[in-house]
């Protein structure tokens, strides 16, 4: 299997610190790969050692075939980084900064206005191109941060937190900009706060916690590690409480939770027991404003896999196929 990035045994320490631990990473072309974990677990040293930012005390990292140690331009080349902090020149305007950037990369200039003047209007920001990066508010740098890491079309792009600071609008924008990026062959490794975004977006994601890579699969399999699926039932009528409850303990066999706001919920082994949970709901005449049958989501699994983040040594966790 070829990969467009992998690092294998990863470790770097700062003094007595020890930031990686043995993280293995990797991802197909093509893909997005998620990293998840708690502040301080090692993604953005992860990062900076793929991006040829930090040399690895072991181990070895290789992006498009090329040792990151070995040929950091060639892997620069190839690469775009958009970190947590915005890192354009606040005294250039939109324009400017991504043409700086194009040419920094070897384009004509011509091609550097063309690829700027394109990038701004995919990230909403022709109306500020001549304005100076200082005037933007904090999230159009981001945005235009996000611009200046695809100018030269890298084949791997590495997305660090990139939509923290952003409305709920322009996340969805940035999201539909990884999608289009994917759909034309780049890979991306994302490191996110915002599970649903982790959940949206990637196609495999690896959890990190105290420096190693504690989970790794896709997000179905690590919903998994949480427990099966769930039915959540709430009914018209308060009233029928206790009957849904009965139901929901019939057809499934475990004890039903009780959730506030009138939602009840039990977990179910198999996706059949909502055809019968409907059919007895309907059998008794029992309304419902709410029926559902889900996995868990991130979040939960997210606690599930750190909530031990103060032990020393936490253990890998096997992710069912």
């Amino acid at each position: 299997m070829s990969f467009a990035f992998q690092a294998t045994g990863l470790v770097k320490r700062f003094g007595k610190t020890t930031a990686l631990a043995g993280v293995d990473l990797a991802a197909e072309p093509g893909t997005v790969l998620g990293v998840l974990g708690p502040n301080g677990a090692g993604k953005t040293t992860a990062v900076r050692i793929l991006a040829t930012l930090l040399r690895p005390d072991e181990g070895q990292a290789v992006v498009g075939g090329y040792d990151v140690v070995r040929h950091p331009a060639a892997v620069r080349r190839i690469s775009g980084l958009t970190g947590q902090f915005a890192s354009v020149d606040e005294d250039l305007t939109g324009t400017e900064n991504l043409v700086l950037i194009g040419q920094l990369l070897d384009l004509r200039r011509a091609d550097a206005k063309a690829r700027a003047a394109q990038l701004l209007a995919d990230f909403d920001l022709t109306e500020a191109a001549n304005r100076p990066a200082k005037t933007y508010s904090g999230g159009m740098r981001r945005r235009l941060d996000l611009a200046a890491s695809l100018v030269g079309r890298p084949a791997v792009v590495y997305l660090d937190e990139p939509t923290t600071g952003l409305d709920p609008a322009k996340r969805e924008d940035v999201w539909n900009m990884v999608r289009a990026q994917v759909r034309e062959g780049t890979t991306v490794l994302l490191t996110t706060q915002y599970l649903e975004e982790a959940d949206a977006l990637a196609d495999n994601i690896s959890v990190f916690n105290h420096g190693k890579v504690i989970a790794h699969g896709t997000p179905a399999q690590l919903k998994h590690i949480v427990g099966g699926q769930t039915i959540s039932v709430r009914p018209a009528d308060p009233a029928h409480l206790e009957a849904v409850a009965a139901i929901l303990t019939a057809v499934s066999g475990n004890q039903v939770e009780s959730h506030g706001r009138g939602v009840l919920s039990v977990p179910v082994t198999d996706d059949r027991a909502m055809t019968a949970v409907v059919r007895r709901l309907d059998e008794a005449g029992i309304g419902v404003i709410e029926l559902s049958l889900h996995l868990p989501s991130l979040d939960e699994v997210f606690f599930t896999l750190t909530r031990g983040e103060n032990t020393a040594d936490p253990q890998k966790v096997q992710v069912p196929a």
